[in-house]
């Protein structure tokens, strides 16, 4: 009679401890499978945060083209309207050419410095002509000031710029599956900038020749704001609302002019 239940007591200790082992065992797989999920969002945010610094980066190299020259297709630059006279439309005629011999090595692109063709059309420094567009980037920034209709003016505001296209070529040469083609394709930036006015310039730094002065000098000095995009499965590529996550940035440039 003892031995039989001391063989019923094993059965079910036996059963206790499977139990308690398909806990535990069921406990790690929820965990790890948290943990993983938790990095994988880390990254996210960490990637989206490059990408709107990369935004930020984007929005200055525009404005240093647009003073030093846009890039242009010399092929595509308007002549002269009607009523030009002949020695204009040979000037603009040997423009074009000369720009088309530097265009020639450089795929196709020249600097547009034609003083007659101000920015924003040429050469110039920006300025503020058009209403910021809204978008979850521009709303995001709740200390732009606005005119007494509730306009923000900005001297540019880019948007629907793709990350994953972007580094495309790169993923190709490394021989990159579809699948993380496709996940880095749903980061997209934008940048938009305001021109605040004349500031202070100073020209120095460790880099400088020994014959450089401190010497300070008026310059422009320009708010530029940029958002990382990250987005979710399946969005289209030209689609920018209800992102996943969101990481607005802003800074402030003074340029040389």
């Amino acid at each position: 009679m003892n031995k039989n239940n001391q063989k019923g007591f094993t059965l079910i200790l036996s059963l206790v401890l499977l139990l308690v082992m398909s806990l535990m065992g069921g406990s790690l797989i929820v965990i790890s499978s948290s943990d993983h999920q938790s990095n994988n969002t880390s990254d996210e945010y960490q990637q989206t945060f490059y990408v709107a610094e990369h935004a930020l980066l984007e929005a200055e190299k525009y404005l240093i083209n647009q003073m030093m020259g846009p890039w242009v297709d010399p092929g595509g630059l308007t002549p002269p309207g009607a009523g030009a006279t002949a020695q204009e439309l040979e000037a603009h005629n040997n423009y074009v050419a000369q720009l088309q011999t530097l265009a020639s090595g450089n795929g196709g692109f020249a600097r547009h410095t034609d003083g007659s063709s101000p920015w924003p059309n040429g050469r110039g420094i920006p300025t503020n002509i058009t209403n910021v567009l809204s978008t979850p980037c521009s709303t995001s920034f709740r200390n732009l000031l606005k005119d007494d209709a509730g306009n923000t003016l900005v001297a540019v505001h880019q948007t629907l710029w793709n990350f994953g296209e972007l580094i495309e070529p790169i993923l190709n040469a490394e021989s990159a599956s579809d699948e993380e083609i496709n996940h880095m394709k749903r980061y997209r930036w934008e940048f938009f900038a305001i021109n605040v006015g004349r500031s202070t310039f100073k020209g120095a730094g460790a880099s400088l020749k020994k014959t450089s002065t401190n010497a300070q000098q008026q310059g422009n000095a320009y708010k530029l704001y940029g958002c990382g995009y990250f987005m979710p499965k399946g969005t289209a590529l030209n689609d920018i609302d209800d992102p996943e996550i969101l990481i607005p940035l802003e800074t402030l440039v003074i340029l040389s002019g």
